[in-house]
């Protein structure tokens, strides 16, 4: 047979699918149930970027989905490869990522049968993705993909996932791939509400915007800032809302995050708001409980898809479709309005706490390092394009209250199911998709070492990663609220890794910073250095202030 005539086969459709979608990266690990695919990339589609676990090459698909807006793709083998991909699946739909998850399974005359790697993909993913099928005509592949895809992107985001026996990617295929398809258009919200909400803005006293998730794409940013510009409304924004509010427009309008905190500037102001304007707002990044104990919040909601309602988040209205192309008719409606002078009094004084709302003795141990040291030693080298992922510890906790971020998508957090190793994976799809920007990565000692491992990608890769480990030998996060809960810990021990060697181990360089003074003079070497591939700096940090910071955490949000 001639290559002009070579027949097609499931793969081919696959992989014919993933290009109409303009995918440019697959994440994933190999086996015999889905090699026909990885055999098939060789020759055309998506660059491979082969991991070291299926979990981790989740996570990167769920970056790629969480930086770009666009599903980010994995693909995995039967059996464990599909069991592997859980955790990253669940995380990407409970955090509003797109993914496209395609696993391999047994061929369809053992799928009842105790056959070698036989289980239930389906019904094992489907309570964790948006949508999970099995596909069983070869035929029907790409119309598969093609609406797996859309899925996965559509309303919320979140994990779409395909099972693919071997005989349907094995079989031979007439068919040719779903062509690239359009976006549905979302219209704005109806004038009407769009006015309803303009009169209550005139006639508030306080009122606040509340930022979350859904409002941090590039579109919705822009027309935000455009409000804000003409506007001077007060906004907090969530976690994952980091960075929407810009350096121009953080004196005049930024009061916070709020995401595990009580009794802080965004909690105060969310309280005595007469009016809040939830924008793309998920209740899993802060329930509206936090906020909202007493009930008495008057809330306006705009968002894509209708909110999830509860006895603490009962909006009064809600703008539903495009939420920048309602933002921009919201615009001339609302403009002129300025709050009155007993408002303005207040967020002064709001302002003045936010920059002093805890008292720490700053002085660390001998040899270890204050975790607001190395918060402003990174604010003080890195720029406002750069990348920073945040993984689960007691490190998160200080970057999400402490560090400034002024891009939107560029402070990175697992804040719905504060899911360990996410940061190292995310840094790689950062990396790839922002290529002229150095990214920084950071983790405890504990959570590093669950996604450890794709130091080696990354070194592959050849990425412009600094990886920052505040290290404390202990899963310090449970730790210190054990004990105060408890008055003591357990289970939070484990024996000293030499990281260092450990990034040399994997052909990265390691760096070792038991000062501010030296983390400032290694970060600044290692900004340079990653150039030519990824760094690795271990901080002996001490949490003595730990106790301090917890007691402003919310009980219900421990852990």
């Amino acid at each position: 047979m001639t290559e002009n005539h070579k027949e097609n086969y499931g793969a081919d459709l696959i992989v014919d699918s993933l290009i109409n979608h303009d995918v440019k990266y697959i994440f994933g690990i190999p086996g015999a149930k889905i090699d026909r695919v990885f055999d098939t990339l060789e020759d055309k589609g998506p660059e491979l970027i082969v991991a070291r676990h299926e979990q981790n090459a989740a996570f990167m698909a769920q970056g790629i989905g969480r930086i770009t807006g666009e599903p980010g793709v994995v693909l995995a083998t039967s059996g464990p490869g599909i069991s592997n991909l859980a955790t990253g699946l669940v995380t990407a739909t409970a955090e509003g990522d797109p993914v496209l998850a395609i696993g391999g399974q047994v061929k369809r005359s053992d799928l009842l049968k105790r056959a070698h790697q036989s289980m239930n993909n389906v019904a094992m993913l489907e309570p964790i993705t948006k949508y999970s099928a099995e596909v069983q005509d070869p035929a029907t592949l790409s119309e598969n993909i093609a609406n797996a895809y859309r899925l996965a992107k559509a309303g919320k985001p979140g994990a779409s996932f395909l099972s693919i026996p071997q005989d349907v990617t094995d079989s031979t295929v007439a068919v040719k791939a779903i062509k690239p398809l359009t976006d549905p258009k979302l219209g704005s919200a109806s004038v009407a509400d769009i006015n309803y909400l303009a009169q209550a803005i005139k006639n508030a006293v306080l009122p606040v915007i509340l930022l979350g998730n859904g409002a941090s794409t590039q579109k919705v940013t822009a027309s935000i800032r455009k409000i804000l510009e003409s506007v001077k409304l007060p906004v907090v924004e969530t976690f994952q809302g980091a960075g929407i509010v810009s350096r121009e427009l953080e004196e005049d309008t930024f009061f916070g995050r709020v995401g595990l905190f009580r009794n802080q500037p965004g909690d105060m102001l969310l309280k005595k708001s007469d009016l809040i304007i939830a924008i793309g707002y998920d209740p899993i990044e802060y329930e509206a409980r936090n906020w909202n104990a007493e009930i008495s919040a008057r809330i306006i909601v705009i968002d894509v898809a209708l909110a999830e309602i509860d006895t603490y988040f009962q909006p009064e209205r809600e703008l539903i479709g495009d939420i920048a192309e309602t933002l921009d008719l919201l615009l001339p409606a609302v403009k002129g309005y300025d709050l009155p002078e007993g408002s303005k009094e207040y967020l002064l004084g709001l302002k003045n706490n936010m920059t002093d709302d805890l008292k720490f003795d700053q002085t660390p141990r001998s040899g270890f390092v204050h975790p607001l040291d190395l918060i402003k030693v990174l604010q003080d080298q890195i720029t406002d394009q750069m990348t920073v992922t945040v993984d689960v510890g007691s490190h998160y906790i200080w970057m999400a209250r402490y560090f400034k971020s002024y891009e939107a998508r560029h402070l990175l957090f697992s804040n719905g199911m504060q899911t360990l190793g996410v940061a190292l994976p995310w840094a790689i799809s950062a990396a790839l998709v922002r290529p002229d920007e150095k990214i920084i990565s950071i983790s405890g000692d504990g959570g590093f070492l669950f996604s450890g491992q794709e130091l080696e990608t990354a070194v592959r890769l050849n990425l412009p990663i600094v990886h920052i480990i505040w290290n404390d030998g202990k899963y310090n996060m449970v730790e210190f609220q054990e004990e105060m809960k408890y008055g003591r810990a357990s289970g939070v021990d484990f024996g000293p890794v030499d990281f260092v060697k450990y990034a040399e181990s994997f052909g990265a360089k390691g760096y070792r910073a038991n000062s501010k003074e030296k983390f400032s003079e290694i970060l600044r070497k290692a900004l340079v250095e990653a150039e030519k591939g990824p760094i690795l700096i271990d901080i002996p940090v001490d949490y003595k202030d730990n106790i301090k910071l917890g007691e402003t955490i919310l009980p219900d949000e421990f852990y």
